[in-house]
Protein backbone atom coordinates (compact mmCIF):
# COMPACT_ATOMS: atom_id res chain seq x y z
CA UNK A 1 0.00 0.00 0.00
CA UNK A 2 1.21 3.47 -0.87
CA UNK A 3 2.27 5.49 2.16
CA UNK A 4 1.53 9.18 2.52
CA UNK A 5 4.87 9.88 4.16
CA UNK A 6 8.52 9.32 3.34
CA UNK A 7 11.63 9.52 5.46
CA UNK A 8 13.77 10.67 2.53
CA UNK A 9 13.59 14.25 1.30
CA UNK A 10 15.53 16.40 -1.16
CA UNK A 11 16.50 20.01 -0.44
CA UNK A 12 18.57 22.57 -2.37
CA UNK A 13 21.10 24.66 -0.46
CA UNK A 14 20.92 28.22 -1.86
CA UNK A 15 23.80 30.34 -3.17
CA UNK A 16 21.96 33.39 -4.53
CA UNK A 17 18.58 33.45 -2.81
CA UNK A 18 16.63 36.70 -2.82
CA UNK A 19 13.37 38.33 -3.92
CA UNK A 20 12.42 37.09 -7.40
CA UNK A 21 10.83 39.85 -9.48
CA UNK A 22 9.60 37.32 -12.06
CA UNK A 23 7.34 35.55 -9.58
CA UNK A 24 6.07 38.51 -7.56
CA UNK A 25 3.08 39.35 -9.79
CA UNK A 26 1.30 36.05 -9.09
CA UNK A 27 2.65 35.42 -5.57
CA UNK A 28 1.01 37.68 -3.01
CA UNK A 29 2.99 36.01 -0.22
CA UNK A 30 6.18 37.72 -1.38
CA UNK A 31 6.60 40.92 0.61
CA UNK A 32 7.46 43.82 -1.69
CA UNK A 33 9.54 45.47 1.04
CA UNK A 34 11.83 42.46 0.91
CA UNK A 35 12.92 43.46 -2.61
CA UNK A 36 14.72 46.45 -1.11
CA UNK A 37 16.86 44.34 1.23
CA UNK A 38 20.58 43.91 0.71
CA UNK A 39 20.98 40.85 -1.52
CA UNK A 40 24.12 39.55 0.18
CA UNK A 41 22.50 39.85 3.60
CA UNK A 42 19.36 38.13 2.32
CA UNK A 43 21.42 35.22 1.03
CA UNK A 44 23.37 35.00 4.29
CA UNK A 45 20.22 34.93 6.40
CA UNK A 46 18.44 32.46 4.10
CA UNK A 47 21.44 30.14 4.16
CA UNK A 48 21.48 30.22 7.95
CA UNK A 49 17.77 29.38 8.09
CA UNK A 50 18.25 26.57 5.58
CA UNK A 51 21.23 25.05 7.37
CA UNK A 52 19.54 25.18 10.77
CA UNK A 53 16.47 23.44 9.35
CA UNK A 54 18.40 20.67 7.58
CA UNK A 55 20.68 19.99 10.54
CA UNK A 56 17.69 19.69 12.87
CA UNK A 57 15.82 17.41 10.46
CA UNK A 58 18.84 15.14 10.17
CA UNK A 59 19.15 15.07 13.97
CA UNK A 60 15.52 13.95 14.11
CA UNK A 61 16.37 10.93 11.96
CA UNK A 62 15.19 12.22 8.57
CA UNK A 63 17.31 11.38 5.53
CA UNK A 64 17.92 14.79 3.95
CA UNK A 65 19.56 14.69 0.53
CA UNK A 66 21.12 18.16 0.29
CA UNK A 67 22.25 19.36 -3.13
CA UNK A 68 24.24 22.54 -3.51
CA UNK A 69 22.80 25.19 -5.80
CA UNK A 70 25.05 26.55 -8.54
CA UNK A 71 25.85 30.23 -9.07
CA UNK A 72 25.19 29.85 -12.77
CA UNK A 73 22.57 29.90 -14.09
CA UNK A 74 20.94 32.47 -11.83
CA UNK A 75 18.10 30.81 -9.89
CA UNK A 76 16.95 32.91 -6.90
CA UNK A 77 14.14 30.45 -6.03
CA UNK A 78 16.09 27.18 -6.27
CA UNK A 79 15.45 26.65 -2.56
CA UNK A 80 11.92 25.48 -3.58
CA UNK A 81 12.61 22.27 -5.58
CA UNK A 82 9.14 20.80 -5.09
CA UNK A 83 7.90 22.99 -7.94
CA UNK A 84 10.02 21.47 -10.71
CA UNK A 85 10.14 17.80 -9.74
CA UNK A 86 8.23 15.06 -7.92
CA UNK A 87 9.31 11.51 -7.11
CA UNK A 88 6.85 8.63 -6.97
CA UNK A 89 6.59 5.14 -5.54
CA UNK A 90 6.25 3.51 -8.97
CA UNK A 91 9.71 4.77 -9.92
CA UNK A 92 8.46 7.65 -12.04
CA UNK A 93 9.79 11.19 -11.82
CA UNK A 94 7.78 14.15 -13.11
CA UNK A 95 9.27 17.37 -14.49
CA UNK A 96 6.92 20.34 -14.46
CA UNK A 97 6.30 23.47 -16.56
CA UNK A 98 7.14 26.64 -14.64
CA UNK A 99 5.73 30.12 -15.17
CA UNK A 100 8.84 32.21 -14.41
CA UNK A 101 11.64 31.83 -16.95
CA UNK A 102 14.37 31.96 -14.33
CA UNK A 103 12.65 29.17 -12.39
CA UNK A 104 12.81 26.87 -15.41
CA UNK A 105 16.58 26.95 -15.01
CA UNK A 106 16.24 25.16 -11.66
CA UNK A 107 15.63 21.80 -13.37
CA UNK A 108 18.79 19.73 -13.03
CA UNK A 109 19.28 16.36 -14.64
CA UNK A 110 22.50 15.92 -12.67
CA UNK A 111 20.40 15.61 -9.53
CA UNK A 112 18.25 12.93 -11.14
CA UNK A 113 21.38 11.11 -12.34
CA UNK A 114 22.74 11.12 -8.78
CA UNK A 115 19.47 9.73 -7.43
CA UNK A 116 19.53 7.04 -10.12
CA UNK A 117 22.62 5.58 -8.42
CA UNK A 118 20.67 4.88 -5.22
CA UNK A 119 17.05 4.53 -6.29
CA UNK A 120 15.02 2.57 -8.81
CA UNK A 121 13.91 4.99 -11.52
CA UNK A 122 11.44 3.80 -14.11
CA UNK A 123 10.66 6.84 -16.28
CA UNK A 124 11.14 10.59 -16.30
CA UNK A 125 7.80 12.05 -17.40
CA UNK A 126 8.38 15.49 -18.86
CA UNK A 127 5.50 17.99 -18.97
CA UNK A 128 7.72 20.99 -19.69
CA UNK A 129 6.65 21.33 -23.35
CA UNK A 130 3.53 23.05 -22.01
CA UNK A 131 5.72 26.08 -21.32
CA UNK A 132 5.60 26.79 -25.07
CA UNK A 133 1.83 27.20 -24.70
CA UNK A 134 2.13 29.31 -21.53
CA UNK A 135 0.44 26.57 -19.53
CA UNK A 136 1.91 25.62 -16.17
CA UNK A 137 1.71 23.10 -13.36
CA UNK A 138 4.26 23.73 -10.65
CA UNK A 139 4.77 20.34 -9.06
CA UNK A 140 3.59 19.72 -5.53
CA UNK A 141 3.08 23.44 -5.18
CA UNK A 142 0.18 23.14 -7.64
CA UNK A 143 -0.71 19.59 -6.62
CA UNK A 144 -1.42 18.49 -3.06
CA UNK A 145 -1.44 14.70 -3.20
CA UNK A 146 -3.41 12.23 -1.15
CA UNK A 147 -1.07 9.37 -2.02
CA UNK A 148 -3.07 6.81 -0.04
CA UNK A 149 -6.40 7.41 -1.81
CA UNK A 150 -4.83 8.48 -5.12
CA UNK A 151 -6.55 11.87 -5.19
CA UNK A 152 -4.84 15.08 -6.26
CA UNK A 153 -6.09 18.50 -5.14
CA UNK A 154 -5.36 21.64 -7.14
CA UNK A 155 -6.47 25.26 -6.91
CA UNK A 156 -6.47 26.87 -10.34
CA UNK A 157 -4.24 29.90 -10.87
CA UNK A 158 -1.84 31.33 -13.46
CA UNK A 159 0.52 28.57 -12.30
CA UNK A 160 -1.96 25.68 -12.31
CA UNK A 161 -3.59 24.98 -15.67
CA UNK A 162 -6.46 22.60 -16.39
CA UNK A 163 -4.90 21.21 -19.59
CA UNK A 164 -1.67 20.29 -17.81
CA UNK A 165 -3.67 18.80 -14.94
CA UNK A 166 -5.49 16.59 -17.46
CA UNK A 167 -2.20 15.53 -19.05
CA UNK A 168 -0.74 14.75 -15.63
CA UNK A 169 -3.74 12.59 -14.74
CA UNK A 170 -3.36 10.47 -17.88
CA UNK A 171 0.22 9.61 -16.92
CA UNK A 172 -0.19 9.13 -13.19
CA UNK A 173 -2.04 6.46 -11.16
CA UNK A 174 -4.46 8.95 -9.61
CA UNK A 175 -8.13 8.22 -10.13
CA UNK A 176 -9.33 11.75 -9.46
CA UNK A 177 -8.11 15.34 -9.60
CA UNK A 178 -10.21 17.78 -7.56
CA UNK A 179 -9.74 21.32 -8.87
CA UNK A 180 -11.23 24.46 -7.40
CA UNK A 181 -10.81 28.21 -7.25
CA UNK A 182 -9.26 29.95 -4.25
CA UNK A 183 -8.49 33.58 -3.56
CA UNK A 184 -7.24 35.78 -0.75
CA UNK A 185 -8.94 38.67 1.05
CA UNK A 186 -8.09 40.95 -1.90
CA UNK A 187 -9.74 38.52 -4.33
CA UNK A 188 -6.35 37.60 -5.80
CA UNK A 189 -5.99 33.99 -6.90
CA UNK A 190 -3.83 31.95 -4.52
CA UNK A 191 -0.79 31.00 -6.50
CA UNK A 192 -0.15 27.49 -5.13
CA UNK A 193 -2.41 24.89 -3.57
CA UNK A 194 0.16 23.97 -0.93
CA UNK A 195 -0.13 27.33 0.80
CA UNK A 196 -3.82 26.79 1.56
CA UNK A 197 -3.84 23.07 2.35
CA UNK A 198 -1.82 20.12 3.60
CA UNK A 199 -2.89 16.47 3.40
CA UNK A 200 -1.54 13.98 5.93
CA UNK A 201 -2.36 10.31 6.32
CA UNK A 202 -5.25 10.82 8.77
CA UNK A 203 -5.72 14.60 8.77
CA UNK A 204 -5.90 17.57 6.45
CA UNK A 205 -5.27 21.25 7.11
CA UNK A 206 -7.20 23.57 4.80
CA UNK A 207 -8.32 27.18 4.49
CA UNK A 208 -11.89 26.57 3.32
CA UNK A 209 -12.56 30.30 3.72
CA UNK A 210 -10.40 30.97 0.65
CA UNK A 211 -12.70 28.89 -1.56
CA UNK A 212 -15.51 31.25 -2.48
CA UNK A 213 -17.67 28.79 -4.41
CA UNK A 214 -19.86 27.02 -1.83
CA UNK A 215 -20.21 23.83 -3.86
CA UNK A 216 -16.48 23.55 -4.43
CA UNK A 217 -15.88 24.14 -0.74
CA UNK A 218 -18.36 21.42 0.26
CA UNK A 219 -16.96 18.95 -2.28
CA UNK A 220 -13.40 19.51 -1.09
CA UNK A 221 -14.32 18.99 2.56
CA UNK A 222 -16.40 15.92 1.71
CA UNK A 223 -13.59 14.34 -0.32
CA UNK A 224 -11.09 14.89 2.47
CA UNK A 225 -13.38 13.44 5.12
CA UNK A 226 -14.43 10.57 2.86
CA UNK A 227 -10.74 9.79 2.47
CA UNK A 228 -10.41 9.30 6.21
CA UNK A 229 -9.00 12.72 7.09
CA UNK A 230 -9.88 14.80 10.11
CA UNK A 231 -10.21 18.30 8.67
CA UNK A 232 -8.50 21.10 10.57
CA UNK A 233 -9.76 24.41 9.25
CA UNK A 234 -7.49 27.45 9.28
CA UNK A 235 -8.49 31.08 8.78
CA UNK A 236 -7.36 33.42 6.01
CA UNK A 237 -5.09 35.16 8.51
CA UNK A 238 -3.50 31.86 9.45
CA UNK A 239 -3.07 30.90 5.81
CA UNK A 240 -1.31 34.22 5.16
CA UNK A 241 1.16 33.22 7.89
CA UNK A 242 1.85 29.94 6.02
CA UNK A 243 -0.17 27.74 8.37
CA UNK A 244 -1.35 25.76 5.34
CA UNK A 245 2.20 25.17 4.14
CA UNK A 246 2.96 22.11 6.26
CA UNK A 247 4.30 18.68 5.33
CA UNK A 248 4.00 15.32 7.07
CA UNK A 249 7.15 13.20 6.87
CA UNK A 250 8.63 10.43 9.03
CA UNK A 251 11.99 9.60 10.57
CA UNK A 252 14.04 6.40 10.69
CA UNK A 253 11.95 5.15 13.61
CA UNK A 254 8.74 5.66 11.61
CA UNK A 255 7.69 8.52 13.88
CA UNK A 256 5.45 11.01 12.05
CA UNK A 257 6.80 14.56 11.96
CA UNK A 258 4.73 17.57 10.91
CA UNK A 259 7.06 20.22 9.51
CA UNK A 260 6.20 23.93 9.35
CA UNK A 261 7.68 27.37 9.95
CA UNK A 262 7.75 29.06 13.34
CA UNK A 263 5.47 31.78 11.99
CA UNK A 264 2.92 29.13 11.03
CA UNK A 265 3.14 27.35 14.38
CA UNK A 266 2.75 30.53 16.42
CA UNK A 267 -0.48 31.52 14.70
CA UNK A 268 -2.22 28.20 15.33
CA UNK A 269 -4.60 28.11 18.27
CA UNK A 270 -4.38 25.54 21.08
CA UNK A 271 -7.23 23.42 19.75
CA UNK A 272 -5.64 23.16 16.30
CA UNK A 273 -2.28 22.22 17.80
CA UNK A 274 -3.87 19.61 20.05
CA UNK A 275 -5.65 18.05 17.07
CA UNK A 276 -2.51 17.91 14.96
CA UNK A 277 -0.50 16.45 17.83
CA UNK A 278 -2.81 13.42 17.74
CA UNK A 279 -1.23 12.51 14.42
CA UNK A 280 2.36 13.74 14.52
CA UNK A 281 5.15 15.40 16.45
CA UNK A 282 5.25 19.06 15.44
CA UNK A 283 8.56 20.70 14.54
CA UNK A 284 8.90 24.28 13.36
CA UNK A 285 11.76 26.41 12.07
CA UNK A 286 12.53 30.11 11.75
CA UNK A 287 12.17 30.82 8.02
CA UNK A 288 11.53 34.57 8.20
CA UNK A 289 13.90 35.55 5.38
CA UNK A 290 12.86 32.71 3.10
CA UNK A 291 9.16 33.38 3.62
CA UNK A 292 9.27 37.15 3.12
CA UNK A 293 11.46 37.06 0.00
CA UNK A 294 10.40 33.81 -1.60
CA UNK A 295 6.72 33.74 -0.73
CA UNK A 296 7.08 30.09 0.21
CA UNK A 297 7.69 28.23 3.44
CA UNK A 298 8.74 24.90 4.93
CA UNK A 299 6.71 22.62 2.67
CA UNK A 300 7.91 24.42 -0.47
CA UNK A 301 11.52 23.72 0.49
CA UNK A 302 11.04 19.95 0.51
CA UNK A 303 10.78 17.54 -2.41
CA UNK A 304 9.64 14.17 -1.05
CA UNK A 305 11.51 11.15 -2.41
CA UNK A 306 9.09 8.22 -2.64
CA UNK A 307 11.36 6.18 -4.91
CA UNK A 308 12.34 2.64 -3.96
CA UNK A 309 15.95 2.26 -2.84
CA UNK A 310 18.07 -0.14 -4.86
CA UNK A 311 19.05 -3.33 -3.07
CA UNK A 312 22.77 -3.87 -2.67
CA UNK A 313 24.27 -6.96 -4.22
CA UNK A 314 25.57 -9.28 -1.48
Amino acid sequence: MQQQTTGTILMIRPVCFHFNEQTAESNAFQQTEAAKQNKELTQTNALREFDEMTVQLQALGVEVLVFEDTKEPFTPDSIFPNNWVSFHEDGNICLYPMQAENRRLERRMDIIDTLREKFEINEVIDFTDFEQENKFLEGTGSLVLDRINKIAYACLSPRTNLDVLAAWKTKMPYWQVINFGASDENNKEIYHTNVLMCVGDNFAVVCLESIKDKNQRLILKYMLEDGGKEVVEISMEQMNAFAGNMLLIKNDNDNKLLIMSSQAFKILDKKQVKTLEKYALIFHFDLTTIESNGGGSARCMIAEVHLTRKTKNL
